[in-house]
């Protein structure tokens, strides 16, 4: 759990460093891959993990721009990617500037329990990993190479010595 604010923008940095890479491995034509006819697609997936992230920090509490025609899909990957760029750059300043230490023990009611700021803190990251891991997915079914977030994808398993991947 974060103790300070400065190991949640550790954190946070990290994580965004990580979705900027799998959302840079997008194209315009991926955006429309869905793991099932009625599903969502990997556009609507990767679009609402970036626009989610002011109208959540929103929620709790913060002033932050929220991203406009946020309903909107778009159909360009340069987009999405760009966006989710100054996203999570706006996010981590409002954090730095409007909350302090002190702020992470405040409790809110967060999706009808009591949550510390850091535990909320903590399932914005979490909602993060989420839907990239599905993004991941989608990714690799739409017939593109995945950034290896915690790990290699398979095609780079043998650039680190290994020849025979495990399951």
């Amino acid at each position: 759990m974060y103790v300070t604010i400065a190991d949640f923008i550790r954190e946070w940095n990290w994580e965004a460093m990580f979705t900027q890479k799998v959302l840079e491995g997008l194209t315009d034509e991926s955006l429309n891959q869905k793991v099932y006819p009625e599903g969502r697609t990997l556009g609507r997936i990767v679009w609402h993990l970036t626009t989610n992230i002011p109208d959540y920090l929103a929620h709790f509490g913060l002033k932050i721009d929220l991203v406009k025609n946020a309903e909107n899909v778009p159909t360009s990957a340069k987009e999405i990617v760009e966006t989710f760029k100054q996203v999570s750059s706006s996010a981590a300043k409002a954090i730095e500037e409007q909350w302090t230490d002190e702020t992470l023990k405040e409790v809110q009611i967060a999706f009808g329990r009591e949550e510390t700021n850091a535990q909320i803190l903590m399932g914005l990251i979490k909602h993060i990993i989420h839907h990239r891991g599905q993004a991941t997915i989608l990714i690799r079914q739409a017939g593109l190479k995945p950034f290896g977030v915690y790990g290699p994808p398979k095609e780079d398993w043998i650039h680190i010595g290994v020849e025979n991947p495990p399951l």
